[in-house]
């Protein structure tokens, strides 16, 4: 081989220049590697040191609360939770949604928090009750079971009237709702952007719910399975009605706007009658609070001044 590279010396140099090619290149990759490895490790030290300038600046260190307690309370919740029993798992993750999931709760936290609620109620009443007015212990422990029944079902009650809230406030906004969804699809818009469009304008429990909706779609659920999931989250009678006419005229082929300009105004005529309802049943409200305070008053104006004539007159 080396004798025929020597007695051809075009062959030699065209060996030459390809091994010669071949290292330049490599040169010419090593080199560039090595800039965008460093480009790379310029960029990493700038956001590290942008990192802590702005912790060191504008954010406070972790406190003690953020570092130590609330994941201990955290643990404790999840510890109590995995103790109470899991047949009612699924009614109270759907209680959870309908009540917009406070404070990001989990079914097992809220579960910890019931059974924190009743121990900490019945060892506090059979405390008050020993303590402060002398019952016996077996009595106290009575008493104390007593009030952790109480305390287990208290967070039900809070969370029953946190659902009763956001409902109330999702059916005072789906009237106003309707009509900007009417506008914009009457505009030329589809209903997934209107439904974007109202989301942006507005912040309210039923945007959120309409957000949540969009951004399901955007993740592949069809618009059928998106609108069913709102109406089981929300589960307000009036936002069930206009989901199962929309679902209904998606899969007829109707047109939406003229769905939304008739669901508009049936649902501010259901409105207007549950309104005209409520003020029909306010006298009888009001009869308590006027015969035991208004009459008693309104008695001794008008009487008042005669009582001393009346005893003048019978008393002799």
């Amino acid at each position: 081989m080396e004798s025929t590279l020597l007695s051809n010396p075009t062959l030699l140099l065209g060996t030459v220049s390809g091994l010669v090619g071949l290292s330049i290149l490599a040169i010419v990759l090593g080199v560039y590697r090595e800039r965008q490895f460093r480009g790379l490790k310029s960029r990493l030290a700038d956001m590290n040191q942008s990192y802590s300038s702005d912790t060191m600046d504008g954010d406070a260190p972790a406190t003690f609360l953020e570092r130590v307690l609330r994941p201990l309370g955290h643990d404790l919740l999840v510890r109590l939770g995995r103790m109470t029993p899991s047949g009612n798992l699924v009614i109270l993750r759907q209680q959870l949604r309908m009540a917009g999931n406070p404070a990001n709760l989990a079914v097992i936290d809220f579960l910890g928090i019931k059974m924190l609620a009743a121990i900490s109620t019945g060892l506090l009443t059979a405390v008050y009750l020993i303590s402060a007015r002398g019952i016996t212990t077996s009595s106290a422990i009575l008493f104390a079971v007593a009030g952790a029944i109480v305390g287990l079902y208290l967070p039900n009650f809070w969370l029953s009237g946190r659902i009763r809230q956001r409902q109330a406030e999702i059916s005072k906004a789906l009237p106003d709702a309707l009509d900007m969804l009417t506008t914009m699809v009457d505009a030329g818009l589809g209903f997934d952007i209107a439904l974007l469009r109202l989301c942006e304008r507005w912040s309210n429990p039923l945007t959120h719910e309409l957000e949540r909706v969009v951004h399901e779609m955007r993740m592949g659920v069809r618009r059928i399975d998106a609108l069913r999931n709102l109406a089981d989250r929300a589960d307000v009678p009036e936002l069930r009605t206009f989901i199962a006419v929309l679902i209904q005229a998606d899969q007829l082929g109707i047109s939406i706007g003229n769905i939304l300009h008739a669901q508009s105004e049936q649902i501010r005529l259901r409105r207007r009658q549950k309104v005209e309802e409520i003020a029909a049943t306010m006298p009888l409200k009001m009869m308590p609070i006027i015969v035991l305070f208004i009459f008693p008053a309104l008695f001794a104006v008008l009487l008042g001044p005669s009582v001393p004539g009346f005893i003048t007159a019978f008393g002799g």
